[in-house]
């Protein structure tokens, strides 16, 4: 089993920034791809972004390109999403989650551990 915690999520104003993260603990991170979803209230939950084991490969939705970065510190078995330019239809519950890097990187797969999630709110 893999946990996942995640923390960070705060109102902020749009255009501000944000720093989640995902600490992992059970099993060894790096064996690991991880990514982030989001689900706003009424809406299902959709894809955000995921990287690779190794953090060699990243993969993001058309949304969030060029504004949210994802990067992973394997030595603290945490995972994070820098989030830039935030607008208000960013807000919304963000969950981390993980999949052993046997199954495969596409976005398409599921994955088989998730965090409780943590609230972002973008209002003025």
């Amino acid at each position: 089993q893999v946990q996942l915690v995640e923390s960070g999520g705060l109102l902020v104003q749009p255009g501000g920034s944000l720093r989640l993260s995902c600490a992992a603990s059970g099993r060894t991170f790096s064996d690991y791809h991880m990514a982030w979803f989001r689900q706003s209230p009424g809406e299902e939950r959709e894809f955000v972004a995921a990287i690779s084991w190794g953090g060699g490969t990243t993969d993001y939705a058309d949304f969030v390109k060029g504004r949210f970065t994802i990067f992973r510190d394997n030595a603290k078995s945490t995972g994070y999403l820098q989030m830039n330019s935030l607008k208000p239809e960013d807000t919304a519950v963000y969950y981390c989650a993980a999949r052993h890097r046997s199954v495969g990187f596409d976005r398409s797969l599921e994955y088989a551990y998730w965090g409780q999630g943590t609230q972002v709110t973008v209002s003025s």
